[in-house]
């Protein structure tokens, strides 16, 4: 995979292009109009209403340009099977020390939320399952030392 491209999930680029479009359309009106609204409070020189939404205003357009970007360079994943791990897969792995079962699911780096287990395919966990089949053990070395997985299934 080129360093150029952002691979994506048919899911992740649909909330990309969701984001990108709740900011140019919703974010870009209300913060226009908090603008305006500071602007009527006088003296921008000390309007702490003005200054913030500036800023806000500079941050918004910043994550516009980076999605802009990165959209540009996507490259949505398909075929997604279930034979190897790849990008798009969902893993259910069970850590062999603890017999825990844990799912997660295979995205690339703009995707990645341990929040939602998501992981990206460059994380440690990623890389190691990366083409593996069901009944695959997987060493991952962590902080705490080396873990070991047992990869159980792989769906879409």
């Amino acid at each position: 995979m080129s360093n150029d491209e952002i691979i994506l999930t048919p899911e992740g680029l649909r909330s990309l292009e969701s984001e990108l479009e709740d900011l140019k359309t919703v974010k870009r009106k209300e913060l226009a109009s908090r603008i305006k609204t500071a602007i009527s409070y006088g003296d921008l020189k000390e309007n702490s209403e003005y200054h913030s939404a500036k800023e806000e205003q500079g941050f918004m357009e910043t994550r516009i340009l980076t999605i802009e970007r990165m959209l540009k360079k996507a490259k949505v994943v398909t075929n997604i099977g279930t034979s190897t791990v790849q990008v798009g897969s969902t893993v259910i792995l069970n850590d062999v020390e603890f017999a825990e079962k844990i799912e997660y699911k295979i995205v690339g780096t703009q995707e990645a939320d341990v929040n939602e287990n998501k992981i990206s395919y460059e994380s440690p966990l990623g890389v190691s399952l990366m083409g593996k089949s069901v009944g695959d053990v997987i060493s991952v070395n962590a902080p705490m030392g080396v873990i070991n997985y047992e990869l159980l299934e792989i769906r879409v």
